[in-house]
């Protein structure tokens, strides 16, 4: 839980240290994420032989998970909007909701993992299979810690420790979760539609 503390050489003032750090780790996430874009790029473009996307992918089952994904950010701020609101019953209920769609969109991704590594492709198969497995395998990650830091809001939920006042955590959570949002955004297009 979150209290807006005011240090008083806060160089944002009005944004507690928690948030601004929170920002600070995104920012860098930021970057983690645009250095393994920008090397899967570099490298496919230079790459003498590519498979064809759609005939090694599952590409209509992964935009069925991204779309679960992109619900899940609905879920999330839906949870924040209840309990600015004070509705504490309804943020919980969207917070498990979110909890319970990333669950899912990593059962998905585990499958379509499975599925590939049964064909034949690995991260040792070919500079494909290392540049996919290593994308979407720390995005896996990032989500994986999502939904344990979710874990952790509805715990502090369900004892009622987010108030209309005082809901900093809420607040935070739903920041990393779109961030992953995002990401995932991002690579869907570049890995499955490009």
């Amino acid at each position: 839980m979150e209290h807006a503390v005011e240090h008083p050489n806060n160089p944002f003032p009005g944004v507690s240290t928690t948030k601004f750090a929170i920002w600070l780790f995104l920012a860098s996430e930021v970057m983690f994420f645009s250095g393994l874009i920008g090397a899967y790029i570099v490298l496919r473009g230079g790459a003498a032989e590519w498979p064809i996307v759609t005939k090694v992918l599952n590409v209509p089952l992964v935009a069925g998970n991204t779309f679960i994904l992109i619900v899940s950010s609905v879920t999330m701020v839906r949870a924040f909007a209840a309990i600015e609101a004070g509705d504490q019953r309804g943020m919980r209920h969207m917070l498990i909701a979110t909890a319970v769609l990333g669950i899912v969109f990593l059962g998905i991704q585990a499958y379509e993992w499975s599925s590939l590594i049964r064909e034949g492709t690995t991260a040792s198969t070919n500079l494909f299979g290392s540049t996919f497995f290593t994308l979407t395998g720390f995005h896996g990650l990032h989500v994986t810690g999502g939904v344990i830091a979710l874990f952790y809001v509805i715990g502090h939920a369900l004892r009622g420790d987010y108030t209309q006042a005082e809901h900093g955590g809420v607040e935070l959570m739903g920041l990393y979760w779109h961030f992953v949002d995002v990401v995932w955004i991002f690579l869907f297009t570049i890995v499955y539609l490009i």
